[in-house]
């Protein structure tokens, strides 16, 4: 059987609970082998909203996965110029793993929503396959506005890989809020990843 592979794109602004609670339980259910955690420098869909330097938030990617067999961190997406866009880092491994790896890329279903202004979005449902994590808040999804931009087939793929996650209710939002204003944020992220935010005064006045 084809080496199965799941690649985890995002800004981890912080990385959470939540974040690797879902990636588990994705690649429990379709039986990935790794998981890629991926930070991106610059995600093109979250405009010009300012991230903390792509340096912290990469170490505390790797703090997290700490001692974890399945979970990976790469840099790619970090040491790249212009856009993450997912299509590129798509290609980019199949190139480097090879065209007999399946491809599993992960996402949210607010992602899922997302879709219809992403690069390339046909090429990326061809690429690879895309794996989408339910989240709270999103138990319907309206297929209307992809089905103008793919093939019935693409959208029949892309239901075909919406799966029954956990439902974790952690957002990074909420926790740069919580530091933002000095409440504990313990549980919700990995005790490693907390004591660098704590030791590194992260997120103090960042939104």
């Amino acid at each position: 059987m084809a080496q199965r592979i799941g690649l985890y794109g995002g800004s981890f602004n912080p990385i959470h609970n939540g974040h690797l609670i879902v990636a588990r339980a994705v690649a429990e259910q379709v039986s990935l082998e790794r998981v890629m955690l991926l930070p991106s420098v610059r995600p093109p869909h979250k405009g010009d909203r300012q991230l903390l330097d792509a340096r912290h938030r990469a170490e505390m990617v790797r703090l997290a996965i700490t001692g974890e067999t399945l979970f990976e961190f790469s840099d790619y997406d970090l040491t790249r110029d212009g856009p993450s866009y997912t299509i590129d880092t798509v290609m980019r491994f199949r190139e480097v793993l090879g065209p007999q790896v399946e491809l599993h890329w992960i996402i949210g279903a607010d992602s899922l929503s997302e879709l219809t202004t992403w690069h390339r979005v046909r090429d990326l449902v061809e690429a690879c396959r895309i794996v989408t994590a339910a989240r709270p808040g999103w138990d319907a999804i309206d297929w209307t506005p992809l089905r103008t931009i793919l093939s019935d087939a693409q959208v029949a793929a892309l239901q075909a890989g919406v799966l029954p996650t956990p439902r974790i209710d952690i957002s990074s939002t909420d926790i740069r809020r919580r530091v933002r204003e000095g409440r504990s944020i313990r549980y919700l992220v990995p005790d490693l990843v907390r004591s660098y935010i704590e030791t590194n005064d992260l997120y103090r006045d960042v939104p």
